[in-house]
């Protein structure tokens, strides 16, 4: 089975499992924003070390790809790339939404519902989403959304009931009521990598670690400081 280390910085959410196969071996998980580059290498030493392993002994590092906070990916980019690069390990990107989508679809006893919306924060009223059917299959792709009254209610005329997730989803009821919608509060985490990065491993979907980057969706929004007098 191919020892994985996954690696998870897209949100506030700073999230390292190890895995064996489906198997978890160890993780780690602290939700605090902007903290991304002091803890991530700590879980990963912590994580190595509860499980007995030495990083050579690695089959692959798994991170998530977006989209989500520019910083974030950057370090969870950076450090996975630097891993491969040092240890000569394969790199496998997983994308966060479908992470999300996947991991909701197997833990919800959701039989009546038919789409998946995973959501993931982006200020305001703003989310980056994408919606999936109870088969991982895309019925709407990854975007920039923003959250209004009438969103999804071409899904809704048809009878459609929407599972919404990610710690985007929480605007949903803020401003849309229907009985379509159920809410579910998973968020990201290294986790919800481990069924995806596993089975890329066995199809041996791996990224080229000199051009492979993260999903942002939108350029990051930069500002420049100001002059002084």
């Amino acid at each position: 089975m191919p020892r994985i280390l996954n690696i998870e910085t897209a949100t506030p959410v700073c999230s390292v499992a190890l895995s064996d196969g489906d198997k978890i071996l160890s993780s780690r998980e602290i939700k605090e924003g902007n903290s991304h580059s002091s803890h991530l290498s700590v879980f990963i030493e912590e994580c190595l070390k509860e499980a007995g392993m030495e990083p050579q002994e690695l089959d692959a590092v798994a991170v998530s790809s977006g989209p989500g906070s520019y910083t974030g990916l950057r370090i969870g980019y950076s450090t996975a790339k630097g891993l491969c690069y040092a240890l000569d390990k394969p790199l496998i990107v997983v994308d966060t939404l479908a992470s999300l989508a996947d991991t909701v679809r197997k833990i919800g006893n959701y039989k009546t519902c038919d789409l998946i919306c995973p959501m993931i924060d982006a200020r305001r009223m703003e989310v980056y989403m994408a919606v999936f059917d109870m088969e991982l299959k895309k019925i709407l792709t990854h975007q920039a959304f923003i959250v209004e009254k009438n969103s999804f209610g071409k899904f809704f005329d048809n009878k459609i009931n929407m599972v919404f997730c990610g710690n985007g989803s929480l605007k949903i009821p803020t401003v849309i009521a229907n009985d379509r919608v159920i809410i579910n509060k998973t968020e990201c985490s290294a986790l919800n990598m481990v069924a995806l990065s596993k089975e890329a491993f066995d199809k041996g979907s791996f990224d080229n670690l000199a051009y492979t980057s993260p999903f942002y969706i939108k350029s990051p929004f930069i500002t420049k400081p100001k002059k002084r007098l």
